[in-house]
């Protein structure tokens, strides 16, 4: 999904700090939240504080050593139904063809959680309430490439408050418990955390695709420290840099496509049959 703190993110802050809560599905962060259906296995919630976490502070805390935090990267969701409503949904992308898309969208019930409650309009029909949660018909709202990535990611996890409804993209299991504890001794937030998105990701001495090669990052949690001073890419094709801090405290710098935030938004599918369709979105409006 990559590194996206701010606009799609495609993610959202979540719920309260109850370990065996989802902390994408119970509230959504700016954008999109993962969510753990294990005790234990998910971080805290948007607009949170981890137990004994100092309260909110101006400006990031400095960088310091963490002990690391393991995560068991989303895997795809195993249901060849679901693979094929992807592929529908890329060619209505593809087109934006919001008639087309209608068909892909329940009817009624559609679901709209953010971190004040459910805005979905429940006198509008689904497809109506999608376009407005995602700002379809809006000049360059980013959500029709939203509806692009969700076609893109076949991970899915339960969203505990809404019966049945599956949410993608999923978030990485980790241990809770061990996640607060750095919370603590780091003084952060969830939000400034983010997990790679494959094995063995570079991370580099300078914010330069041809810096020297400091580190590699195993399948655990990082810190993102972003770095106003870096320069931004010269060009479309060129990678931006995301700052992070390692376990070490020291810093590096890893390509934003290689990490993903651990508070994002989600869009959100029910079953019915062999057919999926969209149910809801989690994130976007606070």
């Amino acid at each position: 999904m990559g590194y996206k703190p701010t606009a799609l993110v495609l993610i959202a802050l979540s719920s309260a700090i109850a370990l065996a809560q989802p902390a994408a599905a119970q509230q959504p962060k700016a954008q999109m939240p993962p969510a753990g259906a294990q005790k234990g296995q998910t971080p805290p919630a948007q607009g949170e504080q981890a137990q004994g976490q100092p309260a909110q502070q101006q400006g990031p805390a400095p960088a310091r050593p963490y002990k690391q935090v393991s995560v068991q990267f989303p895997q795809p969701a195993p249901d060849p139904g679901f693979d094929a409503f992807r592929k529908q949904l890329a060619d209505v992308v593809k087109k934006k063809d919001r008639a087309a898309l209608g068909p892909l969208v329940v009817a009624q019930g559609f679901f709209w959680e953010t971190g004040s409650g459910d805005k979905a309009d429940k006198a509008k029909s689904g497809p109506d309430n999608l376009a407005a949660a995602l700002q379809l018909d809006e000049k360059d709202s980013g959500g029709w490439d939203m509806l692009d990535a969700a076609s893109q990611d076949g991970s899915m996890e339960p969203l505990l408050s809404h019966q049945g409804a599956m949410c993608s993209p999923a978030g990485p299991k980790l241990d809770g418990e061990a996640f607060n504890e750095v919370l603590k001794t780091t003084q952060t937030g969830p939000e400034e955390w983010a997990f790679p998105t494959g094995a063995g990701i570079e991370v580099r001495a300078a914010p330069q695709a041809k810096a020297k090669v400091a580190d590699k990052l195993g399948a655990i949690l990082i810190r993102v420290m972003p770095d106003d001073s870096a320069p931004p890419p010269q060009n479309q094709q060129q990678a931006a840099f995301v700052r992070v801090v390692m376990p070490d405290g020291k810093f590096g710098y890893v390509s934003e496509d290689a990490i993903a935030p651990l508070l994002f938004e989600q869009l959100c599918y029910l079953k019915d049959g062999n057919t999926w369709k969209i149910a809801g979105y989690v994130g976007g409006d606070q």
